[in-house]
């Protein structure tokens, strides 16, 4: 074979694959060159990258693929070495070897074709291997309630889900145990995000980032317990209510979250609605705010663990109930059968009739301006519901300042709607 074709055979791909290997081994060996208990820096790590394209190469070349699991073993056989040699107590090397190792996959997998997961894969090891210290933080502040959350979340969906039927029953062919119970694990894990991150970062970093969390978690909850300590102390009234509006802001945070999750096709007409409330209610938490600055009292947000089976189970069997009288008050009484289910639905559970909404759009039962007026009217139920706690709880002094905002959420979501 002469060169010009032995070039021609090498090609622009083959130099781009291994310039790929070259950077991905660079950017792991980079965290790993700042660790001086680590045996494998940049170079290393660079080197290995381009052994396990040099391999995959050759496997496809002699068809002999033994040679990427001999380089494997290789590589991890000389790293196993290198930390028997020179032992240290502090780092018994296991992160670097492992590391090492699945520079070494990466690199094959840039050969046969898997850039874009190869170099996802690296940068989401490096983000692991660099943020040590901080996982370590969050794992040692875990308790056991909190392990015991993401295991229940883990039954929810992925071994629940997986195992139910995929198909529809009942009356108007609209209940599927499926799609239901994705709907649980969807929200359940927008939910166990807002706790965990409560759990971690909530009581310490100030009123909007814990209304912000404790709206992923639960607005409702937020607001009831705030309410309290509104009436429990006066000098917490504004701080109670920043939570609070911030909290109820993030309920369409969520709603638009969840709606580009389940059918992103309602979007342009859900969009402007949630927008118009968002940024109505963004005002009036910003005045409020810039009136809390030097109140460092922030008190304790205990919420419910959102991934209890009794409480999936709870907004499984609502989300049905409430899909199931969506779709028949829709068909007997059209729009204003579902507007009437939408309006006590909302009163307190905002998520159930707009995921049924949303799961009628996409079964063509609806059109998008139904079911965005359909949330529109839970949304503004909820509202009515949430000052309905503010007041009966907290008393007319929370209230008063409570009902101008709600108001002007209200009012922002309704404009939105105007424009569709």
């Amino acid at each position: 074979m002469n060169n010009g074709h032995l070039l021609s055979d090498i090609g622009l791909e083959f130099i781009q694959a291994f310039l790929l290997s070259l950077g991905i081994g660079l950017l792991m060996g980079l965290e790993r060159e700042r660790n001086p208990a680590s045996r494998a820096g940049l170079r290393t790590f660079a080197l290995v990258s381009l052994l396990g394209t040099v391999c995959a190469l050759l496997a496809v070349r002699t068809e002999s693929p033994w040679l990427i699991a001999a380089g494997l073993v290789v590589v991890g056989a000389m790293m196993i070495s290198a930390y028997h040699r020179q032992p240290d107590a502090n780092d018994p090397g296991t992160t670097s070897v492992v590391a090492l190792l699945l520079v070494f996959c990466y690199g094959a997998m840039i050969w046969y074709g898997y850039r874009t997961l190869a170099v996802m894969l690296a940068i989401l090891t490096t983000v692991l291997l660099y943020f040590k210290a901080e996982l370590q933080t969050v794992s040692k502040q875990l308790t056991r309630r909190d392990i015991t959350s993401v295991l229940q979340f883990c039954v929810l969906s992925l071994i629940i889900l997986p195992i139910l039927p995929d198909r529809n029953f009942g009356p108007y062919d609209t209940l599927n145990p499926y799609q239901v119970w994705w709907m649980v694990v969807l929200i359940s894990g927008v939910s166990l995000a807002g706790y965990a991150a409560l759990r971690i970062v909530g009581q310490r970093h100030g009123a909007p980032l814990l209304g912000l969390l404790g709206g992923l978690a639960s607005s409702t909850a937020t607001t009831l317990v705030y309410a309290r300590h509104a009436r429990d102390s006066a000098a917490l009234i504004q701080l109670s209510l920043v939570v609070i509006l911030t909290a109820n802001l993030i309920v369409l945070v969520r709603l638009g979250t969840v709606a580009a999750i389940v059918q992103p096709t309602i979007l342009p007409s859900l969009l402007p609605v949630l927008a118009g409330g968002l940024i109505a209610g963004a005002a009036f938490v910003a005045f409020a705010w810039r009136k809390l600055e030097g109140s460092n009292e922030l008190p304790e947000l205990d919420l419910r663990n959102p991934t209890e089976l009794f409480t999936a189970l709870t907004f499984g069997a609502i989300y049905a109930v409430v899909l199931l009288l969506s779709a028949a008050l829709s068909d007997h009484a059209g729009s204003l059968g579902l507007y009437a289910v939408a309006v006590v639905s909302g009163l307190t559970d905002v998520d159930a009739i707009s995921l049924s909404s949303l799961r009628l759009f996409g079964q063509g039962k609806l059109a998008a301006s139904e079911a965005t007026t359909a949330i529109l009217l839970a949304t503004l139920s909820n509202l009515v519901f949430k000052l309905g706690i503010v007041a009966s709880v907290a008393g007319f002094s929370l209230a008063r300042r409570t009902i101008v905002a709600f108001g002007a959420i209200a009012a922002g979501c309704i404009a939105g709607w105007t424009l569709i």
